[in-house]
């Protein structure tokens, strides 16, 4: 026995030496920065058959040039390619079901179709050149309603005839008697009608003839015209008798920013039109209601939400008028199953409150449900994405609505009785839910949570009434759940810190044992023993516990060289149990070990899975306690881990780039080198989602977008700086990393170079500039580090 083992290693260790070259597992930038169909293409986009019978997913095994489709069962097996004639017959992996889950309604290649999931057959309700979406059932569910050019059509399913149901026209409503508009004018109409009797007897002849015309033609949807404005989100209720719709107006002087593409195929230098800058003017949204039976329109007043007339500080120039009331934004309306019940969710522009409220649709009146108000911004997982809630939805009984709710600082599940207002919270604890749904039969609430651990995603259960939720998943790292049709079992993404996700199956029980269904790592990626990075906690300077990922070799050399990477987007976790979407500089972080390097990588205020007030940390100051985070990290390297204070480099992408700008020019004498990627070098240029949570805006709160921005702080830079930047990036502009070099210059900066990419936006797509870009890094570590 102890024979073939010894042989088994020698034939892995001499793979590997194939792999890798005369030395086993021997990493280099041009390696881990290749294709990634190099690691293996791992599972995306699962969904189940409608009988669940097979479980869908993309998957490319083989390396072509582009995923394909995949099925297999859940019982196991190799899974299999479907065909493109397979393919083509398949459902939408979205829809609308009825009731009873036998009928599915939805939209593929822009038409319309009804599924029978019990024998299959399918039925296309529509055939056209226009494009066709969002498919429902009524509430009777004996029609299907859908958009087409903007309005709602009804097909019944008995006749198989199409009804038009709203009937939106842009431009003004145009009349042929030109209604007077002041007193003066109706006065010299009437006048005029009195004294010449031949206009008069005109008028009366059209207008009888104009309602002889109305009584002979089709009832036909009242005419909302909408002028310059856009409509948007236009919902029927169930029963059919009310439809709400949205009107935008984009604000007139709203300027665009402009990317030059200096290497394009015309052989001209061209422009990309871009986005806008934070501080742009709001646009006006509007929530209308038009009741079909009475066929007219109203619109919701705003009036009665609670602080709708505040003005929160740092929103704008200068005091305004109290009684101008601020500018919101409605998301969907949301029925309850018996059609009797509609709310919907208001956002402040300012984003500073957040209302639920049921709407009346006969009066358009509004019932506060639930108010949340941050001095920061109202954010948090399953509580507000720009433009739109994310978690909500009408309880089983028609009474309460759900939503979640960072009330005790942790975005958690509550409920609120629209009739009494009572509210209650299901989940509780320092730990955070999201992707919350009802189970089909009503019985459970099914959630993602961090309860075990921050760096952990689990997959729960919890009686619909509330009480103790039971843990499904065991797998350590992220577990990613899609339930079969039935919800007796559970397809799961899942991944580990050093192994990238791969599909499961499991039973939908608390604890489970899953099966695994694929492996997508490529022999020549697994033949490294790629590390499983030390997760560890240390105090901040304030006393906060931070969370980091810690990389070390196994024999650290005698006060060594350290770097620290600083992950982006700013609201993200990289300091988890699962494989990372850095998954190049997790790589990366593996060859520097085997350098000599020891790594660290900070979950540093403002990072998500922390709850609101880690979230909020960074309000108003960048650079403040994100910044403090990562120099406390250079001091826990010096005093816990033997590195040298003056051999530690730090480095990042985007708000990583951002950081390592801030340490450079703020924190003389920390960071020995520092390589800024695709930095936002000032907050003023960039975009207003965003930016407008954090830092406000800038002609209101210029205090707070000087002190964050590196353009401002350029005068201390002292260690060797790196610049990289792709030049038809239009998140992060090249301009932003022009104008600080500009800067530099006429500061006589000496110890920086910029790296530029003409042919890359924000996340580079070739191989071939990734490599450039972190034999750069890499290279400047080893000058100034080693």
């Amino acid at each position: 026995m102890l024979k073939k083992s010894l042989i088994a290693l020698c034939i892995v260790l001499m793979g590997a030496t194939k792999l890798f070259g005369e030395k086993p597992y021997e990493l280099t930038v041009a390696k881990i920065m290749q294709d990634p169909k190099w690691i293996g293409i791992s599972p995306s986009n699962v969904h189940w058959s409608e009988d669940g019978k097979w479980i869908y997913f993309n998957w490319n095994p083989d390396g072509d040039i582009s995923d394909s489709l995949y099925k297999v069962s859940p019982n196991g097996g190799k899974p299999q390619k479907v065909s493109p004639k397979e393919r083509q017959l398949l459902p939408s992996r979205y829809g609308d079901y009825s009731k009873d889950w036998m009928k599915k309604v939805y939209a593929k290649n822009s038409d319309i179709f009804m599924q029978n999931i019990k024998n299959g057959n399918t039925t296309q309700i529509t055939n056209t050149v226009d494009r066709e979406s969002n498919p429902k059932f009524s509430g009777d569910e004996k029609s299907v309603t859908f958009i087409s050019g903007g309005n709602i059509y009804r097909w019944a399913m008995a006749a198989g005839s199409v009804t038009q149901i709203t009937n939106f026209r842009e431009g003004e409503e145009k009349s042929e008697d030109k209604e007077p508009k002041t007193e003066h004018e109706k006065w010299l109409k009437q006048e005029e009608l009195r004294l010449i009797g031949i206009l008069e007897k005109r008028k009366t002849k059209r207008e009888k003839r104009k309602d002889m015309e109305d009584a002979e033609e089709p009832k036909r949807p009242l005419e909302i015209f909408f002028g310059s404005k856009v409509v948007q989100n236009v919902q029927l209720s169930p029963d059919g008798n009310y439809v709400t719709f949205q009107l935008h107006k984009a604000a007139k002087d709203a300027k665009r920013t402009i990317v030059p593409s200096y290497v394009a195929e015309t052989g001209f230098t061209e422009d990309l039109n871009a986005r806008d800058k934070v501080g742009r003017p709001n646009g006006t949204y509007e929530l209308g209601i038009y009741n079909i039976l009475a066929d007219t329109v109203m619109y919701v007043a705003i009036d009665s939400l609670p602080g709708i007339f505040d003005r929160p500080q740092f929103t704008e120039l200068e005091e305004s008028d109290k009684s101008k009331k601020r500018e919101v934004f409605f998301s969907n309306s949301v029925w309850s199953d018996n059609g009797k019940q509609c709310a919907t969710v208001l956002q402040s522009l300012d984003n500073k409150d957040r209302w639920i409220v049921a709407l009346d649709l006969t009066s358009a009146n509004l019932k506060l449900l639930d108010h949340q108000h941050d001095d920061a911004w109202v954010g948090g997982p399953g509580i507000r994405r720009w433009r739109g809630a994310v978690s909500i939805g009408w309880t089983p009984d028609n009474k309460k609505f759900w939503f979640q709710s960072e009330a005790t600082g942790y975005s958690h599940l509550y409920t609120v009785d629209a009739a009494t207002g009572e509210k209650n919270q299901l989940t509780k604890g320092e730990f955070e839910v999201r992707d919350v749904r009802i189970s089909k039969d009503k019985k459970w609430w099914y959630f993602r949570s961090n309860e075990v651990h921050p760096g952990e995603l689990h997959l729960y259960r919890m009686k619909i009434g509330g009480g103790k939720w039971e843990q499904i998943t065991t797998m350590t790292g992220n577990n990613d759940g899609v339930f079969s049709p039935d919800e007796k079992t559970v397809a799961i993404r899942h991944s580990y810190s050093n192994r990238p996700w791969d599909l499961f199956v499991m039973k939908n029980k608390p604890k489970a044992k899953a099966v695994r269904l694929t492996d997508s790592q490529t022999d020549e990626w697994k033949a490294y023993p790629w590390r499983d990075p030390e997760i560890i906690t240390f105090s901040a300077e304030d006393g906060a516990e931070v969370y980091a990922r810690l990389y070390r070799p196994e024999k650290p050399e005698e006060n060594g060289p350290a770097v620290i990477f600083v992950h982006g987007a700013g609201y993200l976790q990289n300091v988890h149990k699962w494989w990372s979407s850095y998954y190049r500089e997790f790589m990366f972080h593996n060859l520097l070990v085997d350098h000599g390097y020891t790594v660290l990588d900070i979950d540093y205020r403002g990072s998500a899975g922390y709850g609101r007030d880690w979230r909020t940390a960074i309000y108003r100051y960048m650079g403040g306690k994100d910044l403090s985070d990562q120099v406390d990290g250079a001091k826990l390297l010096v005093e816990k881990f033997n590195v040298d204070p003056k051999r530690i480099g730090i480095y990042g992408g985007s708000y990583g780039g951002f950081i390592t700008l801030m340490a450079m020019f703020t924190e003389p004498g920390v960071f020995a080198a520092g390589a800024s990627l695709r930095p936002v070098t000032d907050w003023a240029h960039y975009n207003h989602p965003y930016t407008s949570n954090i830092l406000n805006i800038p002609q209101a709160d210029s205090l707070a977008y000087v002190r964050s921005s590196p353009i401002y702080h350029a005068e201390g830079l002292e260690g060797a700086l790196l610049m990289c930047h792709g030049m038809i990036d239009t998140n992060v502009h090249f301009q932003d990393v022009v104008r600080l070099s500009q800067r530099l210059i006429e500061l006589g900066k000496e110890n920086w170079e910029v790296a530029i990419y003409p042919l890359e936006g924000h996340g580079f797509r070739e191989p071939s500039s990734w490599t450039d870009e972190y034999r750069r890094i890499f290279k400047l570590f080893e000058t100034h580090l080693k």
